[in-house]
């Protein structure tokens, strides 16, 4: 994969909710974005349960997908939000938790 389509999936804006944004995993299908972790990761779940999940780590020329437990996203989203909120980025740390409230609070 390009580094050119890597950038289209990790964004370097300060924003960690990508709007629709998706991979197909070949085995999983469609993988939905959770939220962006950094510059060259971010969480993303399985589109139709949300029960699987992987972080997505772009490198120069490729995407690596490593699958992750439930626990490890959810401690990986929690940091993002603490992230957010300290750095005053108020709208992306409601959506975001808007997000860790559908995708955790079963």
């Amino acid at each position: 994969m390009s580094q050119e389509h890597s950038q289209n999936v990790f964004p370097t804006d300060t924003s960690s909710v990508v709007g629709e944004t998706y991979l197909s995993h070949p085995v999983f299908g469609l993988l939905v974005n959770l939220c962006v972790i950094d510059a060259q990761s971010a969480l993303f779940a399985s589109l139709y349960a949300k029960r699987l999940f992987f972080l997505v780590t772009s490198s120069n020329l490729s995407l690596e997908i490593d699958s992750i437990s439930r626990d490890d996203a959810r401690v990986a989203l929690e940091k993002r939000l603490a992230v957010l909120r300290k750095s005053g980025f108020n709208q992306d740390y409601e959506q975001l938790k808007g997000v860790y409230k559908s995708t955790f609070s079963r």
